[in-house]
């Protein structure tokens, strides 16, 4: 019974959906806590509001491809994502060893869980953007195409090109994105062991 589905999972849905009063009420309940804690910690609001502006940007991405089941309080699970990115920064801004206090005792498991899973979809989104950018013009384009319109064939009128030409191609730089990503997460790997 672990990972039953927390009832705050509609703050995931409303982000998914764009929906306003939804994230104005994340905005209301759950924003200041972070604010001060970061206020407290080295950081003023602008940074606050940044790091804010970022999480929220992340869990609208992971909400959107479906990929965000709460199964803790949305308050923790905010809070420590806000927290562990305001660590990061201080990290790397002051080369300076940063002690924070931390309250291990708040965190429960299922919260660290689903900090870790978003960190993770974060680090994966991020090196797809980055091997996304190198690949060529025509890949970027079909493949962006291809993110928006679900019909090849539309892709390929758009395009200008024919059907064949499109799949064909699409099945190439997919080829290439993968090979890259692939290639890099075994030089992460071999560099973490």
């Amino acid at each position: 019974m672990a990972n039953t589905i927390h009832p705050d999972q509609i703050y995931i849905e409303g982000l998914a959906n764009n929906d306003s009063a939804i994230i104005q009420s994340i905005y209301k309940k759950f924003v200041p806590k972070v604010v001060s804690y970061i206020r407290n910690n080295s950081g003023d609001e602008d940074q606050a509001q940044d790091v804010v502006q970022e999480i929220m940007i992340l869990l609208f991405n992971q909400a959107k491809a479906n990929k965000l089941q709460l199964t803790c309080p949305f308050d923790a699970y905010f809070f420590l994502l806000c927290k562990r990115k305001w660590l990061n920064e201080i990290k790397k801004s002051s080369n300076k060893g940063v002690t924070i206090n931390e309250d291990l005792a708040s965190n429960t498991e299922s919260t660290e869980q689903m900090v870790t899973e978003t960190e993770l979809f974060d680090e994966k989104q991020q090196l797809f953007d980055t091997m996304f950018q190198k690949l060529g013009d025509k890949c970027q384009e079909l493949l962006k195409l291809s993110f928006t319109i679900k019909s090849m064939e539309e892709v390929a009128e758009k395009l200008n090109v024919t059907y064949g030409y499109v799949r064909k191609k699409k099945s190439l730089c997919v080829g290439q994105l993968t090979q890259w990503i692939q290639e890099t997460n075994r030089f992460n790997s071999l560099k973490m062991n």
